[in-house]
């Protein structure tokens, strides 16, 4: 998969589950942000936009180096845990590939890793 098309599809997820938390918590319209969301959805989307890693990693849960400021990473991980479950009924075919995506991208890193550590025995 190109760098664009996982740019594009993180930036998906990571906006649909900023509207949902936003929408849920902040009672706002179903496609509108409050000020505060839309401020974490550009900066999600600029540090997405930056990432010197998009060619080896899927989502940035599965990235080693975790580039959001920590005030921002907070706040990410409580949209992300609220949302997350929820995607499932709200977008579930987004939810299912973002898991299977996630999963396999762990299991290739993984893999990877015992690779690396047998042949330096």
């Amino acid at each position: 998969m190109n760098i664009e098309k996982k740019r594009k599809r993180e930036k998906k997820v990571v906006e649909e589950m900023i509207r949902l938390s936003c929408h849920k918590k902040h009672h706002t319209k179903k496609k509108e942000l409050c000020p505060q969301c839309q401020k974490l959805r550009d900066y999600a989307f600029h540090r997405s936009d930056v990432c010197p890693f998009m060619k080896e990693k899927t989502f940035c849960s599965n990235c080693k180096v975790h580039c959001y400021a920590p005030e921002k990473k907070e706040r990410i991980r409580e949209v992300m845990r609220f949302s997350g479950p929820r995607m499932l009924f709200h977008h579930p075919i987004l939810a299912l590939r973002h898991v299977l995506s996630t999963k396999r991208e762990k299991r290739r890193i993984e893999k990877k890793t015992r690779k690396s550590s047998k042949g330096s025995k």
